[in-house]
């Protein structure tokens, strides 16, 4: 099994040219372009912790269950990340997936789950797997217990459609 770096290198956000590249997926979505993306990826809407405005990201789905229905995705710049650090602050959001939107209420995975998330994940994505390990700084052999190890520290975020009140 592989040995990881104390604390990894965590990557640091795109800025200059590099961020308006990052950030098109997001103008794809506002010009109702999203279910180019199917189901892969999604667009985040959560509160700022400081400015209390809606602010919105694309990021990857991992995993998606139907029943109940819940979506995991990876914070790739770690726990420093600004949506992530958002949703700590306020876990109630908004997501859309192609053109549909759900009220969705963000639940912190504990390592040993986001192990076994990213255990499940590897086999099915193994290039996305692996530069994500790569980008946060993991060294992986390409097994599913360096993936589980990986995942254990990569912060995951299971986002669950928040519960309906019955119709009057």
């Amino acid at each position: 099994m592989t040995v990881f770096p104390a604390e990894p290198n965590r990557p640091r956000p795109p800025t200059g040219w590099k961020r308006l590249v990052a950030r098109a997926p997001v103008h794809l979505y506002r010009a109702g372009l999203g279910s180019l993306f199917g189901g892969r990826m999604m667009l985040l809407i959560h509160t700022g912790r400081t400015s209390g405005l809606a602010r919105r990201v694309v990021i990857e789905v991992v995993t998606h269950a139907a029943a109940p229905q819940s979506w995991t995705v990876a914070s790739g710049f770690g726990p420093q990340a600004q949506w992530y650090r958002n949703l700590r602050h306020t876990p109630q959001a908004t997501i859309r997936i192609g053109r549909r939107y759900h009220a969705v209420t963000a639940h912190f995975l504990a390592g040993a789950e986001g192990g076994e998330v990213m255990a499940r994940y590897a086999p099915l994505h193994p290039r996305a797997a692996k530069a994500l390990c790569r980008y946060m700084g993991f060294r992986t052999d390409g097994s599913v217990a360096s993936f589980r190890a990986a995942g254990e520290r990569i912060p995951f975020v299971r986002l669950e459609v928040a519960a309906r009140s019955p119709k009057r």
